[in-house]
């Protein structure tokens, strides 16, 4: 009895207030409230469970971010890696998870081989794919942590690489070097998946992929070490899928593969020509200056004669030779608007391989299944002439 009559007389005291002109300001001061919950609840930056309209989106992303007054969910690689547990974090980014435009660069090359050996008529082998899409992955990353443990001193030096996980203390080189052991098991445990041939083909790489980050040290073109590294894939998927290597195709393949790398990572390589001169390593941006156009011209030349071999010799079909066009006018717009002072114009230049790379996949795989048609209006034509001679 006694808490109603107390309740009543302070919900009419508070009624009182605001008819006798206490109400504006409460308002005010409620308004004020309000705004400040607001700006705290816009500029918080985790913990995206307390927001009662999102409270599931830890389970999906935990990186939210607004645009225009609304929400968007990010499922980039590298939020993915900010979603991972802390102690996870360094790990992840010392094999680059959070860049995987190295990783589709060396997968590439693999899938091209695969595809250009599969059967006619045929699309190429889906799990053939995904163990070369595995290898490629722990392959890149244990690269990546060789490169960051020769390169310690200098990545400490250049502002862009002073942040990876040896260069900044967060993993020590023992630590690095376990985790390296790792990557190089699990990627053999991949490439034990194969057969012989291709077994000793792939431990062959072993060798370019250790010595590749010294490269930088020793000449101004490492970045065709890099090629020879990175295409491997050209003769290894071919061998997996066939037994053993073609070579009247993987190597025209390879070859190109490798011009390939000298166009990507030479325009790569300007980003970064001013840390390389302070820092003391080449690069073919070094090299080749102010002529990196006529070189990365010849280089796309060299590329394309490659492709065009390789798609005989694997008799290829029209739709292989069409994807070919488009793909040297892709090549050829890249170099003709490339500005070797800007940098972000040299990053977006390098990603955009990604697709040229998917493109010539693509290619490949039209022209496979074009065989079939092919061979069915031959066998025709081989009838209809029969039937002639025979009348």
């Amino acid at each position: 009895m006694l808490r109603a009559k107390l309740s009543s007389l302070l919900t009419m005291g508070t009624v009182r207030r605001i008819h006798r002109g206490g109400g504006y300001s409460c308002i005010s001061s409620l308004s004020s409230l309000s705004h400040s919950c607001l700006q705290k609840k816009r500029t918080r930056t985790k913990g995206c469970s307390e927001s009662r309209t999102f409270h599931h989106c830890s389970a999906i992303h935990p990186s939210i971010r607004e645009h225009s007054g609304r929400r968007s969910f990010s499922l980039s690689a590298a939020a993915i890696v900010n979603s991972a547990p802390v102690h996870v974090q360094p790990y992840l980014r010392l094999m680059r998870l959070d860049k995987p435009i190295g990783t589709w660069l060396l997968y590439l090359p693999c899938t091209w081989s695969i595809a250009l050996a599969g059967d006619p008529g045929c699309l190429p082998d889906l799990g053939m794919l995904t163990l070369f899409g595995t290898g490629a992955l722990l392959m890149r990353g244990a690269g990546c942590t060789i490169n960051d443990m020769w390169d310690k001193d200098f990545d400490r030096k250049v502002s862009r690489t002073a942040s990876r996980p040896i260069a900044s203390g967060e993993i020590s080189r023992f630590q690095a070097l376990v985790f390296l052991g790792g990557q190089l098991s699990l990627a053999l445990g991949v490439l034990l998946c194969l057969n012989y041939y291709s077994i000793a083909l792939g431990a062959a790489s072993l060798s370019l992929v250790i010595s590749y980050p010294l490269m930088k040290r020793i000449t101004y073109w490492p970045q065709f070490v890099l090629g020879l590294t990175f295409n491997w894939g050209a003769l290894l998927g071919w061998a997996a899928v066939q037994g053993s290597c073609d070579w009247s195709v993987c190597l025209p393949l390879y070859f190109s593969g490798v011009m390939w790398t000298l166009i990507y990572d030479t325009i790569y390589a300007h980003q970064d020509k001013e840390d390389d001169i302070k820092v003391g390593v080449k690069s073919t941006a070094l090299k080749l200056q102010d002529q990196t156009k006529p070189w990365l011209s010849g280089f796309a030349v060299a590329m394309m004669s490659g492709l065009v071999v390789a798609g005989v010799n694997a008799e290829q079909t029209l739709p292989y030779y069409a994807v070919l066009t488009t793909v040297a006018a892709h090549v050829a717009h890249q170099i003709y608007t490339l500005d070797i002072n800007k940098p972000e114009d040299c990053w977006k230049k390098f990603v955009s391989n990604r697709n040229l790379g998917l493109l010539l996949f693509l290619g490949i795989v039209t022209g496979n299944l074009w065989k079939t048609r092919r061979e069915v209006l031959l066998q025709n034509e081989e009838e209809l002439r029969d039937s002639h001679c025979s009348t």
